[in-house]
């Protein structure tokens, strides 16, 4: 058998059913392409027509380079053809590649909830699957709650299976849908499908309700499957779903299973992991495995001295295999590693040794005035040309204010309208422009690229997709009085290409005008304004 395994990323479906998750259509364009750059094989886009976030972003999917884009949806309805089921017709029609459609595969919730004869059932798997293929080329089958409906009637589970393997579907996907399912029952379960079904067209979607989703993954692939999914950080709904930032290297590295992904791809998981937690604005998991902050991080005694004589004796990997660094806590070189990877990733070499300790300096005094780099790609690249004298002053902004409107027009209508002064110096001028905005942070925006257009025409090709705010907590007075706000906005140009700035202050206009000065900078540098 191949020792191959498919990748099957459902962060933007699954994940989005987290509490507290709801990503923008910019989200879901980021965060595919980053999985796409990365090498996973699968990336499911969400369910088109179930929502207008899902629609809007297969309106106008996100160009991939090697990963295909999968719609997720649902099997016909009972009592309806595939070809005229209104339900499977938007996915069918999406710009995705393939489509994932999820059927009953527990006889319970046909008789209960479905209430209708299990061989319609049956029927409307296969054909659903048939049409799929069809339609679109490469169809899958998520047989959900399979683990419960095989123990429980183990004939009608694989008549299921069976159905859309015979209709022609390339994946079988086995799912733990109540997470209830522990290792050693779905290696057992999957033996035996695999007697009827190959290794190589089953799948595993396991979720994380005893803790045992990445545990129950490798399982299933030790007994056979070639395909797994799961999700960044394990997001998904109640517990979770199996964290493919874990089973990736654990998969290659433990297990020896090749993957979409090569050695250099590897290393950007760390990264990879951060910025999902970036563009849902919160605190990354310190204590994730291979990619958190703590997952290499040693304290004093033993460990330490153990560390520094081999590391092999409590890093079960080489931490930088995942882009990820060890830390010594009381050394002051902890991230040293991590910084200089980093600007070897995009392309700085800095020979003086003087300007690499004073680059370290600046990046820690940063982060411990809130700064985070790892959703911010573009002002951490800028930081370090910065100090080593590659980017130039654009501009100066000498003063500007931000105002606020709120009225009733003559309509009798509540309004509320912003007003930015912007006074900058730019090519030996100064320049003053007023400009009206929706909201404070796109009036700013609009007013300095008013003022600055004449100079650097190339700003107008740029707009802003995203734009976050977290007010990070008090660092160590326990007051409340040092919080700070970090604002992180996504840009974009002409072309569709995409870039990220933070600003950190304590006033939320000023972090946000850092993050836009940055975002502006970025942009003439890339341009070949020097």
């Amino acid at each position: 058998m191949s020792d191959r395994i498919y990748l099957f990323d459902t962060t933007l479906r699954d994940g989005a059913q987290t509490q507290g998750v709801d990503f923008s259509v910019a989200d879901k364009v980021a965060i595919a392409q980053a999985l796409d750059e990365i090498g996973i094989d699968y990336i499911e886009g969400g369910w088109p027509g179930a929502n207008p976030t899902d629609s809007a972003f297969f309106d106008n999917p996100p160009k991939l380079q090697s990963a295909t884009l999968v719609a997720f949806g649902m099997t016909r309805r009972p009592g309806r053809s595939a070809e005229n089921d209104p339900g499977l017709a938007p996915i069918l029609n999406s710009g995705a590649s393939a489509a994932c459609l999820v059927g009953k595969a527990w006889d319970f919730h046909v008789d209960v909830a479905l209430e209708i004869p299990r061989e319609e059932n049956v029927a409307m798997i296969r054909d659903s699957i048939a049409l799929s293929k069809d339609r679109k080329g490469e169809a899958m089958y998520d047989a959900e709650h399979f683990f419960d409906g095989y123990k429980a009637n183990p004939d009608f589970a694989m008549a299921c299976v069976t159905a859309a393997i015979e209709a022609g579907a390339r994946w079988v996907v086995l799912c733990d849908t109540n997470g209830g399912t522990l290792p050693h029952e779905i290696f057992d379960i999957v033996r035996e499908v695999m007697k009827v079904v190959p290794g190589d067209r089953l799948g595993i979607h396991a979720h994380n309700d005893t803790e045992n989703a990445v545990a129950n993954t490798l399982a299933a692939v030790r007994a056979g499957v070639r395909q797994v999914q799961g999700t960044l950080n394990g997001l998904g709904e109640r517990c979770g779903n199996a964290n493919i930032v874990s089973l990736i290297p654990s998969l290659t590295l433990k297990m020896g299973y090749e993957t979409g992904l090569t050695p250099t791809a590897m290393t950007k998981l760390t990264q990879l992991s951060r910025l999902l937690d970036e563009r849902l604005n919160r605190q990354p998991n310190r204590h994730a495995a291979y990619v958190g902050e703590a997952a290499f991080a040693h304290k004093g005694g033993l460990h330490v001295s153990a560390v520094a004589k081999d590391p092999k004796t409590y890093e079960h990997i080489d931490p930088e295999t995942v882009g990820n660094h060890r830390i010594i806590v009381v050394s002051d070189q902890a991230g040293r590693a991590n910084v200089l990877a980093r600007l070897k990733e995009i392309g700085i070499e800095i020979g003086d040794e003087d300007k690499v300790r004073r680059l370290l300096e600046v990046v820690k005094e940063k982060e411990h005035q809130g700064y985070a780099y790892d959703g911010a790609e573009a002002s951490f690249e800028l930081l370090a040309r910065q100090t080593i004298g590659q980017v130039p002053r654009y501009f100066q902004t000498d003063r500007f204010r931000v105002m606020d409107d709120r009225r009733t027009n003559a309509r009798g209508e509540l309004i509320t309208e912003s007003e930015a002064t912007v006074t900058v110096k730019v090519a030996g001028d100064q320049i003053m422009r007023v400009a009206m905005g929706n909201g404070p942070v796109n009036a700013l925006d609009t007013a300095l690229r008013e003022a600055l257009g004449s100079v650097y025409p190339q700003l107008g090709q740029m707009q802003l997709v995203d734009y976050k705010v977290r007010i990070m907590p008090p660092r160590h007075d326990g007051t409340g009085t040092d919080a700070v706000t970090r604002t992180v906005i996504e840009s974009a140009d002409a072309n569709g290409r995409r870039w990220s700035t933070v600003g950190v202050s304590t006033n939320v206009i000023d972090s946000s005008y850092i993050a836009l000065r940055d975002a502006y900078a970025y942009l003439l540098y890339r341009e070949g304004v020097r």
